[in-house]
């Protein structure tokens, strides 16, 4: 039986079109060490140690450890100059990237309050590469950042990032639960569809759909807004 909902943030929860968004994210991260190095030089820099971060396969280090370690050794300076400079940016200027994600009111706070009424609990398994306050600034643009979410992936907590498949693992590790009792919801159809790997079942969100060169196939597929109707139907059917 279906009783915990794992789900995705950009691009599910929130309306925001992904590539459109890092665009500019990156350009005003960029900005902030300006004084430090060039424009591209920091992104060439950056994208290199997400990458690092995303692939990593060790499980005695955090996601923040991973990309600090080699992130201070690409640029050559240490941590305490570089995480000032990132903790400025993320109170002072990452708020402000709230009006380039759609701000229409949309259906995910209702959607979410309506399924812990129904006795579902909250996990929040966006890709664990942003830090709390990152995550927890882009769920207060759908109104969500106050909702009592099981677990928020960050990359301060995780081991691993989407699409691996112990990503997943950990989550059901940290929270004690079995994935015959989760339902991942997501819009990617490999970071997100990958849960079906560990025995969890997917359910894929078509509204901002990034489709990948795969064979994984969802249990179920609908737009958030229809997504309630399929909670119903779990609901209902304690044996899905």
């Amino acid at each position: 039986m279906i009783k915990h909902l794992l789900f995705d943030l950009d691009g599910t929860l929130l309306p925001v079109d992904m590539d459109f968004f890092l665009l500019h994210y990156m350009q005003a991260l960029s900005c902030s060490f300006s004084r430090l190095m060039p424009e591209k030089q920091f992104r060439r820099h950056l994208l290199a140690s997400i990458t690092k971060m995303v692939t990593d396969r060790d499980p005695a280090r955090t996601n923040e450890e991973v990309f600090w370690e080699d992130f201070t050794d690409r640029v050559q300076r240490p941590r305490s100059e570089l995480e000032p400079i990132f903790n400025c940016f993320y109170h002072y200027e990452f708020p402000g990237l709230k009006k380039f994600i759609n701000n229409r009111p949309g259906p995910a706070r209702k959607i979410l309050e309506q399924a812990l009424q129904d006795g579902f609990t909250l996990i929040l398994a966006t890709n664990p590469i942003f830090p709390e306050f990152a995550i927890k600034e882009r769920l207060s643009w759908i109104n969500c950042h106050d909702l009592p979410f099981s677990l928020i992936t960050s990359f301060e907590r995780m081991h691993f990032c989407k699409p691996n498949p112990d990503y997943y693992r950990e989550i059901l590790d940290l929270l004690k639960i079995p994935p015959e009792s989760c339902l991942m919801i997501g819009n990617d159809t490999e970071e997100d569809l990958i849960a079906s790997v560990v025995g969890i079942k997917t359910c894929l969100v078509t509204d901002y759909l990034i489709q990948r060169d795969n064979n994984l196939r969802p249990d179920f597929s609908c737009r958030l807004t229809e997504l309630p109707a399929v909670l119903g139907k779990i609901k209902k059917e304690p044996s899905i």
